[in-house]
């Protein structure tokens, strides 16, 4: 995996005769007149794509255990009635059984000699967090300072609306599209994807695809488009730490038992040594070496102003590495976080020694990691550091693995960021990712090795996962634009 040296932030247009880093010169063709009829489109109706984006914010589609499923299923008809108002044929929702939420797919196939697009998104959401930190309700939609503030304004509603205001705009104005696509819009995305290898296998035929387009990603920043190029993997485990059947009074017991929240502490401090390294032994051995080429591009990443602004640093608290160390450390680099520890209640708390404690522990992976064997050395590490005596159980809840393109240079990539140039009017950026989307690489592996062009509408002050999540409105409508430029241009694509 390559990475391209950053562009400066100046904003280029049509005939500024400028040159992107590949040496191209930007916006070298005029749109043909179909393309420019839905590019009109899609700048005459933005403001309908928008309303259809605050109508899917308003279903509170959380897929995490605890949420009320029907949620999901209304969020699936309300995607499905989107997809129906675009154009698209053969809407439907697709089910794999009791305790399984819908995926909704929809198609348009007429062009038997043009390549065909698989059209990748996510109807569920993340839980809305703490309340009380919201500005706002997370599920009422509200424009503010250029942004509209929700849950699943970004992640992935706008993904959902950028495919559909593309193809709305070819079939609204032209009656068909410049190439075969087919939508799969998923429900438990938030949740791992758990299901998608069977619901894959189950509906190889219907899915099967010369390429797939996912708009599930972030922008390196506001107004610069970016394809993102590889992603970590993850493996999350769960650990118990057990000593009573019931918690008692620390007046009375205090001093004589075997306290397990002292316990899960040492377990959780071994992880990592004085620097916040991970101290798994063996855990690293096979990170794969970056490039000489690697190096240089990611030592030229600037960040951290983008990464104070974006995550809300305390004032006077350094980074964990330099700036230059930031793209290899965030793209390249396994990475290990507490996610949660729970033991009593904040609220309820009391006098008292608690019986158990919990908590989750989860690593992004990198080339050339393999999950079961990061999850097997994460558990044997644990219990090895676990004070004997105590009652300790381990459970692996999540295991995806990488996925990182060959090339960037590769034709099918070099279109892509040669439409998202136009759609943004900005020089594109080949990004990695330090997040997972545990989907891409069992689908690309299903379908061949199928390439696979994941951009996406967030940028970096989203806040996706967190209270406030958030769409840039410009970014809203630029992703719009690229992906109707993607649609015509790939159509000129031709798989090996």
């Amino acid at each position: 995996m390559t990475l391209q040296t950053p562009p400066s932030l100046h904003s280029h247009s049509p005939t500024c005769g400028c040159k992107n880093e590949r040496g191209d010169p930007l916006f070298v063709t005029a749109p043909t007149a179909q393309t420019q009829k839905a590019l009109d489109y899609a700048e005459k109706h933005i403001a309908k794509e928008l309303d259809q984006l605050k109508k899917l914010v308003k279903i509170p589609s959380v897929s995490l255990d605890g949420f009320d499923p029907k949620d999901l299923r209304l969020s699936a008809e309300a995607t499905a009635e989107v997809l129906r108002e675009s154009g698209l044929e053969h809407v439907e929702l697709l089910d794999m059984g009791a305790g399984v939420h819908p995926y909704v797919y929809a198609e348009w196939i007429h062009k038997p000699d043009a390549p065909t697009l698989l059209l990748y998104a996510h109807h569920d959401v993340q839980p809305p967090g703490r309340e009380e930190k919201w500005k706002s309700n997370p599920f009422q939609p509200v424009e503010r300072d250029g942004r509209l503030y929700g849950r699943g304004t970004a992640d992935d509603k706008a993904g959902i609306m950028a495919h559909a205001g593309a193809i709305a705009a070819y079939l609204k104005t032209m009656g068909e599209l410049p190439v075969n696509v087919k939508v799969l819009i998923e429900g438990e995305e938030e949740i791992g994807s758990h299901n998608l290898g069977d619901f894959v296998r189950q509906h190889k035929e219907k899915l099967k695809a010369d390429g797939i387009i996912v708009t599930d990603c972030a922008n390196v920043d506001s107004g610069i488009p970016s394809i993102t190029t590889a992603l970590r993997g993850m493996v999350a485990i769960d650990v118990e730490v057990e000593s009573l059947t019931h918690p008692v009074h620390s007046g009375l017991w205090g001093g004589i038992l075997p306290d397990p929240v002292w316990a899960l502490s040492k377990i959780l401090a071994s992880l990592t040594d004085d620097m916040g390294e991970i101290a798994i032994e063996g855990l690293k051995d096979t990170v794969r070496p970056l490039t000489e080429y690697e190096k240089r591009a990611y030592g030229n990443v600037k960040m951290e102003n983008i990464a104070r602004t974006a995550t809300g640093l305390l004032k006077g608290l350094p980074f964990a590495v330099p700036e230059k160390e930031f793209a290899e450390r965030l793209w390249r680099k396994p990475a290990l976080s507490i996610n949660a520890v729970q033991s009593g209640s904040r609220k309820l708390v009391s006098n008292i020694i608690q019986d158990s404690a919990w908590a989750r522990v989860s690593i992004r992976i990198v080339p050339d990691m393999t999950p079961q064997d990061v999850a097997n050395k994460m558990k044997q590490h644990m219990e090895r550091a676990c004070p004997p005596g105590f009652k300790l159980s381990l459970s692996v809840e999540t295991a995806s693995d990488w996925w990182a393109i060959d090339d960037p240079r590769a034709e099918v990539y070099q279109i892509a960021a040669r439409s998202l140039e136009k759609g943004y009017a900005h020089t594109a950026q080949f990004i990695g990712c330090g997040a997972s989307i545990p989907f891409v690489d069992p689908l690309c592996r299903e379908f061949g090795g199928i390439p696979a062009i994941l951009v996406g509408v967030e940028d970096p002050y989203t806040n996706a996962h967190s209270e406030n999540e958030s769409l840039l409105l410009t970014d809203f409508k630029k992703s719009i634009l690229g992906q109707i430029h993607m649609l015509a241009d790939l159509a000129k694509y031709k798989k090996a």
